[in-house]
């Protein structure tokens, strides 16, 4: 990390932070940012993303465009990041001028799965059995025992994209056909009770802090729904995917806000699936049921600011609103009933800005707080009702 990365100071509120990537993670840093004072910097090619259009200022160009990085560079104090397929060396240019956080380098680990694996490892934390596959000898030499499997890409995969379930050699060798041949990493697939994960924030002095423990429940690849309230996982499990979450971080001397993912066994036991190094979308009801929120951490982490240990003072329950609710009844899109949800007690609603609705696309969610965690679930599943999302 070079000397410009290290905050000897606090970035105090009416400086100007800049955010690579434009979508509605950047959206809802940029709002968290603007609340506590700061001027915000959007660097995004898409002259109507979700986060340019509410920041100061929308650089609008590629993130491997020098001119881009540099006036968001003569822009901003600080820089973060909204995704982890940002090029992590336009951090590390950023990282000569500006203070970065999280690194280019930890950015990298987190785009490539056996970097990701390897690390995991490094530190001691249990993932599932795997084999890396890159050429047709490794694609030979896996062993049955990894069967069946997922067969993941291992970059620029997300929500469920790049993945095939392999039972056979055979279908392992179809599917890495159809991945074209790149770069892979085969999981052994396991028997799943459920998933949950951890949001974690380290300071530069190291401090860290952490989110309660979210369970998740995926469709299709994508987050459908987040509880979090006292009991959602044993307090053994929470206590053990907190530590692990919290070796990860420090392994990385990562800065910034981290979600680490896990699988629950049936047998009870964790094993960590991935990292994502930037917020995440199973933490978006600290939004409305945390004292401090997973984008003020962000904001904290990179400015310098004290990091205190967020606060929970209402069971949440999220929901994740894709594209298929605006077509739920026919092909042409309508507006849900936004209306009757807002209706519910505890309804919290957060749309993106995204100008067309699509199948399969993170158009908002809907945070649910209650005093209990019945309360939440609930009205939860009324608001379910109304939207036409399925039961949990």
């Amino acid at each position: 990390m070079s000397a410009a990365s290290v905050v000897n100071a606090p970035i105090l509120p009416g400086a100007t932070l800049g955010v690579l990537g434009g979508g509605q993670l950047g959206r809802m840093f940029v709002h968290a940012a603007q609340s506590m004072g700061y001027f915000t910097a959007v660097l995004d090619a898409d002259p109507t993303s979700p986060a340019g259009l509410v920041s100061h200022h929308h650089v609008r160009s590629g993130y491997e465009d020098p001119q881009g990085l540099a006036e968001l560079a003569r822009l901003s104090a600080a820089v973060t990041t909204e995704f982890e397929n940002v090029p992590a060396a336009a951090l590390q240019t950023l990282a000569l001028t500006r203070p970065v956080a999280p690194a280019g380098e930890a950015v990298a680990i987190a785009q490539d799965r056996a970097a990701e694996k390897a690390h995991f490892l490094r530190c001691g934390v249990p993932c599932a059995p795997y084999a890396e596959i890159t050429t047709p000898a490794e694609l030979a030499a896996v062993s049955a025992h990894l069967l069946p499997g997922i067969l993941k890409t291992s970059r620029m995969g997300y929500d469920g994209k790049g993945q095939a379930r392999v039972r056979t050699a055979a279908e392992l060798a179809a599917a890495w056909d159809d991945m074209g041949r790149v770069a892979c990493v085969l999981e052994k697939m396991l028997p799943l009770a459920h998933e949950c994960s951890v949001i974690v924030a380290r300071a530069r002095d190291g401090k860290i802090v952490n989110l309660p423990v979210q369970r998740n429940l995926h469709r299709d690849g994508i987050l459908a729904v987040t509880e979090v309230y006292e009991g959602n996982v044993p307090a053994t499990q929470a206590q053990q995917a907190v530590a692990a979450a919290q070796s990860v971080a420090q392994g990385l001397d990562y800065v910034g806000v981290l979600c680490v993912e896990f699988f629950v066994l049936e047998d009870g036991s964790l094993v960590v699936n991935e990292i994502a190094p930037r917020p995440h979308n199973s933490g978006h009801y600290s939004q409305n049921a945390m004292d401090v929120s997973q984008f003020e951490l962000q904001v904290r982490c990179m400015t310098g600011l004290p990091l205190v240990q967020p606060r929970q003072h209402s069971a949440a329950v999220m929901l994740n609103l894709l594209g298929d609710l605006w077509f739920k009844d026919a092909t042409t899109a309508s507006t849900p009933a936004w209306d009757q949800v807002l209706a519910l007690p505890g309804a919290h609603l957060h749309l993106y800005g995204k100008a067309e609705a699509k199948p399969a696309r993170k158009m908002g969610h809907l945070n649910i707080t209650a005093a209990t965690p019945e309360q939440a679930r609930a009205v939860a599943l009324q608001a379910a009702a109304i939207l036409g999302i399925a039961p949990f």
